[in-house]
């Protein structure tokens, strides 16, 4: 994929991008989104183990260096213990808006400063680069469809194709198609669960987690 460094919670917020309205197709959905996106990537890494359905920290001192995910991992720290899936819509928001805050930095978004009615103050948000996110979303249609061996895709490609499955996000495509590509979604889980064994269980706990609260309302 492009965009090699970015992490999935970042380039699941991208292909949630409208880029006919230039915004987030679904703020709410989004959010549930790039939470799921940032749960995957502390599984991948170790540092969010699955204890009976737990989402558990495998300690209390290491970091990532992202403060997107070191974020997520310190309130998980400092929570109740809870599901993979009550995690997904549990402040999802503070999630969402540190990953928008990360791609702005970062040149994805431009954030432009307005005033409404003349006088509140607000942040609004543009996509700077649509050609790296054209592209993300292309590459992404080509690991639901094929023709490349499930075998032969990253785990973390395999894991973005998923959650984006999940939640049956209309930048790719249709809403409505996850049911076309059941087998190969069941592949590439497995194929995240080959790199990351973890990733086995997390992976449909998210998913399951999405389709309850993103697709019935069409995110």
């Amino acid at each position: 994929m492009p965009n090699g460094p970015l992490s999935l919670p970042a380039r699941l917020f991208l292909l949630a991008w409208d880029p006919g309205g230039n915004e987030l197709t679904s703020t709410t959905h989004a959010q549930h989104l790039v939470r799921a996106g940032a749960l995957a990537e502390l599984a991948r890494r170790g540092l969010l183990v699955d204890d009976d359905g737990i989402a558990t920290p495998a300690d209390m001192d290491s970091h990532t260096g992202d403060s997107v995910l070191d974020g997520l991992l310190e309130l998980v720290r400092e929570s109740r213990p809870h599901h993979w899936r009550s995690w997904v819509p549990l402040h999802a928001r503070v999630t969402l808006e540190a990953v928008r805050e990360q791609l702005a930095a970062e040149g994805y978004l431009r954030a432009e400063k307005r005033r409404v009615l003349g006088v509140f103050p607000t942040v609004e948000y543009t996509l700077d680069r649509p050609a790296v996110v054209a592209a993300l979303r292309e590459e992404v249609r080509q690991v639901l469809e094929g023709p490349a061996n499930p075998a032969e895709i990253s785990d973390r490609d395999a894991a973005v194709a998923v959650l984006a499955a999940a939640a049956d996000l209309r930048t790719l495509g249709p809403r409505g198609e996850r049911s076309r590509h059941k087998e190969r979604l069941e592949a590439l889980v497995e194929r995240s669960a080959t790199a990351t064994p973890p990733l086995r269980t997390v992976v449909p706990e998210l998913c399951a987690a999405l389709s309850t609260v993103v697709a019935p309302t069409g995110g």
